[in-house]
């Protein structure tokens, strides 16, 4: 809300901000007056339920985002309900509905919580127009166009945004969704190294094709060796015939419909495919998806995702008028934000600074790449500078250390595609997995330097490293890992593996366990080198889509084996929109063609197995043992159950409640 809102002021628009209002009516929502140009709705930067509610449906206690850390202080979906007060207030006035929750929602979306698909938000919350991923360039246009008195109707044209319409409108070509990712039998991987017949034979068949054309190529290459003046023939391709197909700019994928995609949970997953395919910036098309039948029948439209902020953009975005405290409505009477009105999320961030945006690793279980998009959003050096120098002079309360210097993930700043032409048609889900595309720049250099030239600023005692590590590409700048190692780790270092097993983490789109027994080897190398004592903190997610018990099994194992014993445990939290929960919803893998016969992904449901996985990672906790011994003699591994150090728990049970030591 404060980008946002900085944004317009800088255009020229006046902005009043209602902090968390009481939504039970809609009187706060009248506390600015009525507006001149709209309402900008957005549910905060967390998503409400998910804030709201556990992975296990629980509701929390607390709330991050609130003063006191005190909880339900937001409703559930709030970003339908502050839409509908808005409209109960002045029911003439324009909504612009934004923020992480609504972006999540565009299309009709599996909802964890209720169990069931719901519609996309934009029917829902009835708002005008939804704006998507990151929308400073799209606000500040609708601002303006609105301003010069454009009906909201008519803003049909801008990127990012989704609304309502009755049809298609002229000039427009549809295509149906199943020409885009037509559906097909799934074929094992093909060798690159083998010719087709050698494929044939591998499959038991054979290919008489390709066997008389090399008859006949023989046959010619001795011809032309006894007849020199032979000579091929060239084709020259007509450069006035061109192949028909629609212009990209002008053309619309039709997904399956609502109603289809709640009743059909394979062509849910196929919609949910199509979806992810059609998210680069360079070559997405629109999207439209059909709501409701007879008279109540219309489209939600889905503009393609906008364009990523250049690094002067990104520059004038952060370098805007911050006030660096959160909204007044927040602080106590004598303005200060301590105690009772101390705001844990706030307390986090306070002294860290954002660097990029974009995230091009894809992990299925994770939102960034639908909400932020692929491509990697920079800001300058003397942006990220001036900041520090900012924080240091202005904020209250700084001691020297800034806590991270980082964004979606800590060491993506200025990588990307090497090629513009390449990143403008590639469709890929990942630029490194399953390996680390041969297209993606690695150098690490320009993030070396801001390191470098920021902890050389006066008054500044430590940089921390906050946000996540990708140490696959960590791996490729051993110079980057020395200079974290060395002087931006404050004795942990967390990073996330996420599993050990090849079967959850294909379904998550992670590297192997080896990359990070690759970096752990750098990390111990460069500490011991450095005279420190510091140490790695794994992450990893229990009951992902994909696994097994018996790979939580040998991830316990692994855990133990490498003595780490997890305090905190993930798990698995199906967010909306996300590919990994349309593999928890549909037992498919969208991450391939989707056919009726198509992969079978194994799902992790119920209380009982969840509640298993989760025990697995905390095998160490006495809590857990009995339901892990009932689970290992039900497997056959009853031989991990003693009392020696290669036992995985023991044969006894403490006679008092509480975690073994």
């Amino acid at each position: 809300m404060a980008v946002i809102g900085r944004m317009l002021e800088a255009q020229g628009f006046r902005v009043g901000i209602i902090a968390q209002p009481d939504w039970q009516s809609a009187e706060p929502f009248k506390a600015l007056g009525k507006p001149n140009l709209f309402f900008g709705v957005t549910s905060g930067n967390m998503d409400s339920m998910i804030n709201r509610y556990t992975a296990d449906r629980k509701i929390r206690s607390d709330d991050a985002y609130t003063p006191g850390d005190i909880g339900g202080k937001r409703p559930d979906r709030a970003a339908i309900v502050y839409s509908q007060r808005c409209k109960e207030a002045w029911n003439d006035v324009p909504i612009i509905l934004g923020g992480i929750e609504g972006s999540l929602r565009r299309i009709a979306h599996y909802d964890y919580w209720s169990d069931k698909v719901r519609r996309s938000v934009v029917v829902d919350s009835k708002c005008d127009l939804l704006l998507y991923g990151n929308a400073e360039r799209a606000i500040v246009e609708i601002a303006h166009r609105l301003a010069a008195k454009e009906p909201v109707q008519q803003i049909t044209d801008v990127r990012g945004t989704a609304f309502v319409r009755r049809e298609t409108p002229e000039g427009w070509f549809e295509i149906d969704s199943t020409s885009v990712d037509e559906p097909g039998r799934v074929e094992a991987h093909v060798n690159p190294y083998l010719m087709v017949s050698d494929q044939a034979k591998a499959n038991g068949a054979s290919c008489a094709r390709e066997d008389e054309a090399q008859a006949v190529a023989d046959g010619t290459n001795l011809a032309n060796l006894a007849n020199p003046s032979i000579k091929p023939i060239n084709f020259v391709p007509n450069p006035r015939v061109k192949l028909k197909v629609p212009p990209r700019d002008r053309s619309v994928i039709r997904l399956p419909s609502y109603e289809q995609v709640r009743a059909d949970p394979v062509l849910y997953a196929h919609a949910n495919r199509v979806l992810h395919l059609e998210t680069n910036p360079g070559n997405a098309r629109a999207l439209v998806q059909a709501h409701g039948e007879g008279v109540t029948a219309r489209d939600v439209w889905i503009n393609p995702p906008p364009i990523p902020l250049t690094t002067a953009e990104m520059d004038h975005v952060f370098d805007l008028a911050y006030a660096r405290s959160p909204h007044p409505r927040y602080a106590d009477e004598n303005g200060s934000h301590d105690g009772a009105t101390k705001i844990p999320a706030w307390e986090m961030i306070r002294f860290s600074v954002n660097i990029m945006r974009g995230c091009f690793g894809g992990c299925t279980f994770c939102s960034i790449t639908e909400h932020e998009g692929r491509i990697i959003q920079s800001r300058s050096e003397e942006s990220i500078i001036k900041e520090v120098e900012a924080i240091r002079d202005s904020v209250k309360g700084f001691t020297g250390t800034i806590s991270d210097l980082g964004g979606p993930t800590a060491n993506m700043y200025r990588l990307g595609c090497k090629s513009p032409e390449i990143e403008a048609a590639c469709r890929k889900p990942s630029c490194v997995y399953p390996g680390i595309c041969s297209n993606l720049g690695t150098n690490h250099d320009p993030l070396i330097k801001i390191y470098r030239r920021a902890r050389a600023l006066k008054g500044i005692k430590k940089i921390l490293i906050g946000s996540g590590l990708r140490y696959d590409l960590a791996v490729q700048s051993p110079e980057y890992v020395k200079e974290l190692v060395q002087h931006h780790v404050g004795g942990y270092l967390k990073i996330a593996p996420e599993h050990t097993e090849q079967g959850p983490l294909t379904k998550m789109m992670k590297p192997g366990i080896g990359s990070y027994d690759r970096f752990k080897q750098l990390f111990e190398k460069f500490s011991a080198e450095a005279g420190k004592k510091q140490y790695l903190i794994p992450y990893f997610i229990a009951a992902h889509p994909g696994t097994s018990d018996e790979d939580m099994m040998n991830l316990a194992i692994w855990l133990k084996k490498n003595g780490f014993r997890a305090d905190q445990v993930q798990t698995f939290y199906p967010s909306p929109m996300a590919t990994a929960t349309t593999m928890y919803h549909t037992n498919k893998n969208p991450l391939r063609k989707i056919t009726r016969e198509s992969e079978t992904v194994d799902i992790v449901r119920g209380d009982k197995r969840r509640r298993l996985h989760k025990a697995f990672l905390r095998y160490h906790d006495a809590n857990n043992w009995p339901l892990l011994r009932e689970a290992l003699k039900s497997m056959g591994r009853a031989d991990l159950i003693g009392n020696g150090k290669h036992h995985l728990i023991p044969t006894w049970q403490p006679l008092t409640d509480g975690s073994y030591t």
